[in-house]
């Protein structure tokens, strides 16, 4: 732990790839200022890209991560910003500080799915907190949390910060949905788009289609659709096998946390993709049916409703009689899509035996 005759204060975050890095990146230079103000000494902030991986029982490899102290000899403490998802005493865990290693790791989909720098900083001001003997009671009293607690565990250098029992459970759902980044995940399905789009432009060509979306009710079309979404959904889900299942039963509430993300981020991802198939079979139609010739067809004078009804029924038959059977472009897509996916990369072998096959630089 550094001491109060230490002249200096430098810090270290080692985040994930991918959102964790961003974020972490995007509050460098507040953070560096919030230390530096806090506790009035010249103060250092590092940041790097790493992989934490994790050891077969699905703990952090903290040993691994003390390796890095050897490229930065100087660091007083180490913050880890990591995109794993933990779950401890019945609630989700935020932050954890070992002081005996003047280390804390900040799980980033804890802290939502819309986290803003000012929280991520309160969390990681909050852990620095434990980790310097510097009183936080005057000058750190704003960094505090007010809606979540720390709570000591057995081993006194080990303090645990969890989340709300009540708003803990979604928020952290929203935020891993958000890690997944389902809006990188909807171009990877161009194929499944394709395929789609090939069987749901026959809509603009077949006046039966026409008609039948004619006589369709609002809510008839708006239930052919959330089905025609949630079938797809269900298929991508068995077809790559992203349902996760507990190897132990001490994780069962983490694998659920995995599995409602998964389906909340590809229900976005289909959503997004069905969106795009009505856009475009809708600009067909006004393009190719003239709205003389879909008055005769309908008995009714065409409106701008008549060409979305029939891009709506036509984009439910594209997704699903075109869309079912087609899949990411490529295996890697799916290994990085969903939390479960990417835990399972992160796993320590006992083949790994080298500090850098525990953490793999980016």
């Amino acid at each position: 732990m550094p001491t109060t005759s230490s002249q200096a204060l430098q810090v270290l975050v080692v985040a994930d790839p991918g959102l964790p890095s961003r974020r972490a990146a995007s509050i460098h230079s507040s953070l560096e200022r919030y230390l530096r103000e806090a506790y009035g000494v010249t103060t250092t902030l590092y940041t790097r890209t790493d992989t934490v991986y994790l050891t077969p029982e699905r703990e952090l490899a903290l040993d691994a991560v003390e390796d890095l102290r050897a490229d930065y000899p100087d660091v007083n403490i180490i913050l880890i910003l990591t995109e794993i998802p933990r779950h401890t005493q019945g609630d989700p865990l935020i932050a954890e500080v070992y002081s005996d290693r003047n280390l804390a790791v900040v799980s980033c989909p804890t802290l939502g799915a819309w986290a803003t720098k000012r929280r991520i900083i309160k969390v990681m001001m909050s852990s620095v907190n434990k980790l310097v003997p510097w009183d936080p009671e005057a000058t750190t009293r704003k960094f505090l949390l007010g809606w979540s607690n720390w709570s000591n565990n057995e081993d006194s250098s080990h303090q645990s910060l969890h989340a709300h029992t009540i708003t803990g459970g979604p928020r952290l759902i929203m935020g891993m949905t958000i890690a997944n980044e389902p809006w990188r995940t909807a171009p990877k399905l161009s194929g499944a788009l394709a395929a789609a789009s090939a069987t749901g432009a026959f809509g603009i060509f077949y006046s039966s289609i026409w008609q039948m979306s004619t006589y369709l009710s609002t809510l008839r079309l708006l239930s052919i659709g959330a089905l025609a979404i949630l079938m797809m959904v269900a298929w991508l889900i068995v077809s790559h096998r992203l349902w996760d299942r507990p190897v132990n039963e001490r994780l069962a509430t983490v694998v659920m946390y995995y599995n409602l993300s998964t389906v909340l981020t590809l229900l976005i991802t289909v959503i997004a993709l069905y969106a795009t198939l009505v856009v475009l079979i809708l600009l067909g139609g006004l393009v190719v049916i003239d709205p003389e010739f879909m008055t005769q067809q309908i008995q009714q004078d065409a409106s701008f409703t008549n060409y979305l009804d029939i891009a709506w029924l036509s984009a439910a038959m594209g997704v699903v009689a075109g869309g079912l059977g087609a899949s990411f472009d490529t295996d890697a897509d799916v290994q990085k899509l969903t939390h479960g996916q990417r835990m399972r990369q992160r796993v320590y072998t006992d083949n790994s035996t080298d500090a850098d096959d525990t953490v793999e630089s980016s």
